[in-house]
């Protein structure tokens, strides 16, 4: 399935396979105002009369007339995609998606974050250091248990465990503007 605005504009012209284009509407029916000219300059030149010249200038306004049809399609097929490409990428916005890729032409294609190994490697920590914690947690729950026989000791090693990986964890999490560089540090058991 491909998404709206997938598909890659350049220019305005859309020159996608069995989409629009402004060439092969405009070329032919240039071409034919081109002849028309051309034929009447040369029958105008042959003559040598008035009417030749007449129709000769008649051709030339009917030519810059298609030129300035053909341009003022191409000026607003332009903006038009613009339009278009900036309300899809307000759409994606809102919705929670990626831009699409027809806006990097327009530069306003960004990403926002990727995934990479470090941040695999930092999530598969921190998901370790929890489970550590929640392990010192239950060996102070089954101290406190006991009452007056729980081993004080113990219950002050679980706590120091929890307060080093506590902070280990902190350690890892990235801030905002950090350079994405793999995560360092011990990982205590």
């Amino acid at each position: 399935m491909q998404s709206l605005g997938s598909s890659k504009s350049s220019s305005g012209s859309f020159p996608r396979k069995g989409g629009f284009s402004m060439l092969r509407i405009s070329g032919p029916g240039m071409m034919l105002f081109v002849i028309a000219f051309v034929v009447a300059v040369i029958f105008a030149a042959n003559q040598n009369d008035v009417v030749g010249w007449v129709v000769a200038v008649i051709a030339a306004m009917w030519l810059a007339l298609a030129a300035f049809v053909v341009f003022s399609i191409q000026k607003a097929a332009k903006k038009a995609g613009v339009k278009l490409s900036e309300a899809h990428n307000a759409f994606n916005a809102a919705t929670g998606r990626a831009p699409s890729s027809s806006s990097a032409d327009h530069g306003g294609t960004r990403i926002v974050s990727e995934r990479t190994e470090a941040d695999e490697v930092r999530d598969l920590k921190l998901d370790h250091s929890f489970k550590i914690v929640q392990v010192q947690l239950r060996v102070v729950e089954q101290e406190r248990a006991k009452g007056a026989a729980a081993n004080q000791d113990t219950i002050n090693r679980a706590l120091e465990t929890i307060e080093i990986t506590a902070t280990n964890a902190r350690d890892m999490i990235k801030s905002p503007g950090s350079s994405g560089e793999p995560v360092t540090g011990t990982i205590i058991d």
